[in-house]
């Protein structure tokens, strides 16, 4: 039988619900509330422990022309506190598929392991991919970086940012859609991955050109990549057009809003690939973030 204190965290957290059912109250804030009013601590520790969503965050190196969109990442992140949510963030043990100088937009000669620059963006916690437990986690989010091809031998002008963190490095590490567009193959352990959440429901929150790996994977499912109609604010439009050849629906989205498929608990926004103030493209991954955790 429910103790008193029992009844008491389940009350308040349901009238908080009731009077204001789009308010995500602060975990932290509801456990300083409710001990202060004298709730039993340890119950309220266990309740609270079920609130909290576990979120796992797969990123692709540090920098926006080899690795992870380090704005986007950085949202993912701050939105993911702001919600209480428990964070551990992943990377492939592996090398990038090539390094790019960011002052001059070009490749050079050296090799860095996408896990080590990960650890940059992640404050040095970052878990090898390998490790990752789907059953440890309600849910995961892909940063990501537009990615368009412009080549000169090795000189890629990127249009992917796979919002499993943002970055080209989502399309160039993650999978090789700068190289082959849509006839690129998703890494084994990411393909597997994004397999598992959806067998076990779990939802996939995706931003930037992530999106392509659930477009790839999930044939038939909903996204967005931004617009479809090339212009100065859309200059990756042309995305759209090969994610709905690869048998996907595409949803013209604006940057400070996301796209749910709700059959598929796919959730994408498209950051970056819209040429926006960073402010809405923080908005818009906000957005993202709140509607996968909600389906969590």
């Amino acid at each position: 039988m429910a103790s008193d204190s029992s009844r008491t965290v389940n009350n308040i957290v349901t009238c908080v619900a009731r009077q204001q059912p789009s308010c995500h109250l602060s975990v932290n804030v509801l456990f300083w509330w409710l001990t202060a009013d004298g709730v039993n601590i340890d119950e309220l520790r266990c309740f609270t422990e079920t609130m909290v969503k576990r979120v796992a965050v797969i990123l692709s190196g540090c920098g926006v022309y080899d690795g992870t969109e380090i704005h986007e990442a950085s949202a993912v992140l701050v939105h993911l506190s702001r919600a209480g949510a428990k964070v551990q963030m992943f990377a492939p043990n592996a090398d990038q598929m090539h390094v790019v100088n960011h002052c001059e937009g070009k490749p050079t000669e050296e090799k860095r392991n996408i896990l080590q620059e990960s650890a940059r963006i992640a404050r040095g916690d970052v878990t090898d991919l390998v490790e990752l437990n789907v059953s440890a986690f309600d849910a995961v989010i892909i940063p990501g970086k537009p990615a368009t091809l412009s080549f000169s031998f090795s000189v890629l002008i990127i249009f992917l940012i796979l919002r499993v963190s943002g970055g080209f490095g989502a399309a160039k590490n993650l999978c090789d859609w700068a190289v082959k567009s849509k006839n690129c193959a998703v890494q084994p352990d990411i393909e597997k991955l994004i397999k598992a959440f959806h067998k076990a429901g779990k939802p996939l929150g995706m931003c930037c050109i992530s999106p392509v790996l659930a477009a790839k994977i999930l044939p038939g499912c909903e996204l967005t990549v931004g617009h479809d109609k090339e212009c100065d604010k859309w200059p990756y439009a042309q995305t759209a057009g090969a994610v709905r050849e690869m048998g996907c629906k595409h949803v013209n989205t604006d940057v400070d809003k996301a796209h749910v498929d709700a059959k598929n608990k796919l959730v994408t926004t498209c950051a970056f690939m819209c040429n926006a103030p960073v402010h809405q493209v923080f908005d818009g991954i906000g957005v993202m973030v709140s509607e996968t955790l909600k389906l969590a």
